[in-house]
C-alpha cells in the first residue's frame, strides 16, 4: 500500500479531521512510498524503531508520536537518535493521539469497556465515557477481573472495597483529572491509566472506587485493535510490539 494511501484510509476510519489534538495525527515522518510491513506499539520509542529496523519494515503506527505542543524544537539526545534511526532506514511514522483514545469501535475508551463487560451508555465529557455493567459487582471483584483481563493488577482505592459497583466512568491515560466531573455525574467507580496524588483524596471524599491501571496499560488495546482492522480489511502485514511499561 502506498505511505499516503495508508493515512487517508486511517485518517477517514478515525474521523481525525474532528479532532484538535496535542500533536499531528498522521504520517509523521515520510518514508518509503510502498508500504509492505508495518510495527505498532503504543509509544515511537528507541526500543520500538529498533525492532522495525530490525524485522525491516518500512511502517511503524503508534498512539504516541513526536511533535508534541510545547516541546521542544531543538533536535538533542534521545530526539536525534530516534529521528536519525527514522529517517536512515526510510521509515513511514504514523500516530494518532485522541481519534485513537475515542473511537466507539477500535478506541482505547471501547476496548476497555469490552475487555471487562461494560455496557456503554454515553459520555460525560469527550473523552470520557459511561456506562453500566449488567449486575452489581464488588470493587474487590473488579479488581480482580481487572487484574485477569488486562494482565496487571490495579491500584484500587475505596473507602469500602466491597461495596457495591453498577454504574462505572473511564477514561484512557491520564484521565484522572476528570475525577470530579466524575464524580459529580454520579457513579460508583472511575477507572483511567495514571494517578496522582490528590486522586486518593478525592475518591476517598466522593466515596467511590478508583482503579489506575497504568497508561500504557489502558491505550495498548486500541492500537492492537487498529492493526487488526488493516490486517482483516486490507491484508497488511501488522505486528504489535508491547515494549514493556509499567507506568
Amino acid at each position: 500500500m502506498e505511505n499516503f494511501l495508508l493515512e487517508k484510509i486511517i485518517n477517514e476510519k478515525l474521523l481525525s479531521n474532528q479532532y484538535k489534538d496535542f500533536a499531528p495525527n498522521g504520517l509523521q515522518i515520510e518514508g518509503e512510498k510502498k508500504i509492505t510491513k508495518i510495527i505498532t506499539g503504543v509509544t515511537a520509542c528507541q526500543e520500538l524503531l529498533d525492532k522495525a529496523v530490525l524485522l525491516k519494515a518500512n511502517a511503524i503506527i503508534v498512539h504516541h508520536g513526536y511533535f508534541w505542543e510545547k516541546e521542544s524544537q531543538r533536535i538533542h539526545n534521545i530526539k536525534r537518535k530516534r529521528l536519525k534511526t527514522i529517517l536512515s532506514n526510510n521509515i513511514n511514522l504514523y500516530s494518532w493521539h485522541l481519534p485513537l483514545d475515542a473511537h466507539p469501535k477500535l478506541g482505547n475508551n471501547a476496548q476497555i469497556a469490552k475487555k471487562i463487560n461494560i455496557l456503554i451508555k454515553g459520555n460525560i465529557l469527550p473523552y470520557v465515557s459511561w456506562g453500566i455493567f449488567e449486575r452489581k459487582i464488588t470493587g474487590f471483584e473488579l479488581s480482580k477481573l481487572i487484574e485477569k483481563k488486562f494482565k496487571k493488577k490495579p491500584i484500587h482505592l475505596c473507602n469500602n472495597i466491597s461495596s457495591y459497583i453498577q454504574k462505572i466512568a473511564w477514561c484512557s491515560g491520564k484521565g484522572q483529572s476528570f475525577i470530579k466531573q466524575a464524580c459529580m455525574f454520579g457513579v460508583d467507580a472511575f477507572l483511567t491509566g495514571e494517578i496522582s496524588e490528590e486522586t486518593m483524596h478525592i475518591a476517598k471524599e466522593f466515596d467511590i472506587h478508583f482503579y489506575s491501571i497504568g497508561h500504557h496499560t489502558s491505550e495498548k488495546d486500541g492500537i492492537i485493535s487498529l492493526g487488526e482492522w488493516l490486517k482483516n480489511k486490507y491484508n497488511l502485514n501488522v505486528i504489535f510490539f508491547d515494549i514493556y511499561n509499567p507506568a
